[in-house]
């Protein structure tokens, strides 16, 4: 058997959802004062500054705009340099990780050691240099050196 009816529900009409929307938000409204006192402060000081009007004017200028950046895209330079960063981040995606960060650390090396040599003011000689081949450090580096140039000059053969 079926649950006997207990309470008659009256549809709204719609003149009385409007005044319950209407109290519902004057109950929004007067919980949050200082949140709303804010948010129009901030509102007019934006409106001062005239960002309202700086963004009503380019999304009026929106296909202006778009041509004008389509157009600066695809000029030489910016298409050269999109060319050029897409080929650099093949080439570092194919190096190896460990073997660039080595490189990378020991060429920062480098760089200190080069310059704590600029601030001694020293001269190096012939015979200094032939002797720096003996030591191991730079024997190390000069080797990577020919050999990195010799495995560049292959490729920019092909």
């Amino acid at each position: 058997m079926a649950a006997p009816i207990t309470e008659i529900h009256n549809p709204l009409t719609e003149e009385e959802k409007k005044l319950q929307k209407l109290e519902e938000l004057k109950t929004l409204i007067a919980n949050n004062e200082d949140a709303l006192n804010n948010m129009f402060k901030i509102v007019n000081e934006l409106n001062d500054a005239g960002v309202f009007e700086a963004a009503t004017s380019m999304l009026q200028g929106k296909e202006q705009i778009a041509k004008i950046a389509l157009e600066q895209v695809t000029r030489q330079p910016v298409t050269n340099l999109i060319n050029t960063v897409m080929g650099a981040t093949g080439a570092l995606m194919n190096a190896d990780a460990a073997q660039s960060t080595k490189l990378l650390n020991s060429a920062l090396a480098g760089i200190d050691e080069g310059n704590k040599f600029l601030q001694s003011e020293k001269k190096i000689g012939v015979l200094d240099l032939m002797k720096t081949l003996n030591d191991p450090d730079i024997n190390r580096a000069i080797g990577f050196g020919v050999h990195f140039l010799k495995g560049m000059g292959k490729e920019l053969k092909e």
